[in-house]
């Protein structure tokens, strides 16, 4: 209880030494909340939506609409910029529907994206969203696409995001075997500037720098301008914590700092045992 407290006191000091806005939700899994600031708080959601997305590819798969292995091929239309490499690639490559949710997650590859929104529709991914747990975020919309009559944004709290991994976390997502894959796709994240940033790293004799053994992470950023978001389930020594911290009228440098500095404080309070 002590020790809890230690965090949670840690934690408002980030909070209040935080430039901008933020929404933060921290849980152990199987042990309750943490610490929680403006958490039911709305943000724009950025590249974080493509979880609950991933999500939606599982559930449709689970349900027999296809396979993960199927394979679509990449058409012009479907290109857009932003995140990612598909966009710079050739159309009729075929990649399986696997692949398309890990560049996705890993590179928030919006063409991928775009490619799984138009498979499974927006009925799956609002109703995936519920399942999860998700009661006060919105998915509105493909990405990097702005219509005339742009409908605007999808939306997250913190508290759902924390709650959706909290769910794939303990393996309560359409079923553990499931939520295992969907948490080693985000395991190979390529972006690691916000949560794990200030993690430490271990030398592997030859100069090179490698992850610490005592922790893994499994996350999704998102960012614009004034917005940088990170979610994911932090792994130290046998515990497991969802951490989910979104923030707005922040300039980029800062935030990513802040989030280090969560991630740090997390990863200290579960190696106290």
């Amino acid at each position: 209880m002590q020790q809890a407290e230690g965090l949670k006191k840690q934690l408002s000091q980030i909070v209040e030494d935080a430039k901008g806005t933020w929404g933060i939700v921290v849980e152990e899994i199987g042990q309750g909340i943490c610490f929680e600031h403006l958490p039911d708080q709305s943000f724009i959601a950025e590249s974080v939506i493509k979880v609950p997305i991933m999500a939606a590819v599982f559930a449709a798969a689970w349900q027999g609409e296809f396979s993960l292995e199927d394979r679509l091929a990449l058409r012009r239309e479907d290109m857009v910029h932003g995140s990612g490499m598909l966009f710079a690639l050739s159309p009729g490559l075929r990649l399986s529907i696997r692949e398309l949710a890990t560049l996705m997650i890993i590179q928030s590859d919006n063409t991928a994206t775009n490619i799984l929104i138009d498979l499974v529709g927006k009925e799956r991914i609002e109703q995936t969203m519920r399942e999860l747990g998700m009661k006060e975020s919105r998915y509105v919309r493909k990405l990097m696409i702005y219509p005339a009559d742009n409908p605007g944004n999808n939306t997250i709290t913190a508290r759902d995001v924390t709650t959706m991994l909290s769910r794939l976390g303990a393996g309560r997502f359409l079923s553990a075997k499931a939520c295992e894959e969907m948490v080693d796709i985000m395991k190979k994240q390529q972006f690691r500037n916000g949560l794990p940033s200030l993690l430490p790293v271990a030398d592997d004799g030859i100069g090179k720098e490698m992850l610490a053994t005592d922790w893994e992470i499994a996350c999704k950023s998102g960012w614009d301008t004034g917005r940088q978001h990170d979610a994911g389930l932090l792994y130290v020594q046998g515990r497991c914590f969802a951490i989910t911290a979104l923030s707005q009228d922040v300039e980029a440098e800062e935030a990513l700092h802040t989030l280090g500095s969560i991630g740090k404080a997390v990863y200290e309070y579960a190696k106290l045992g």
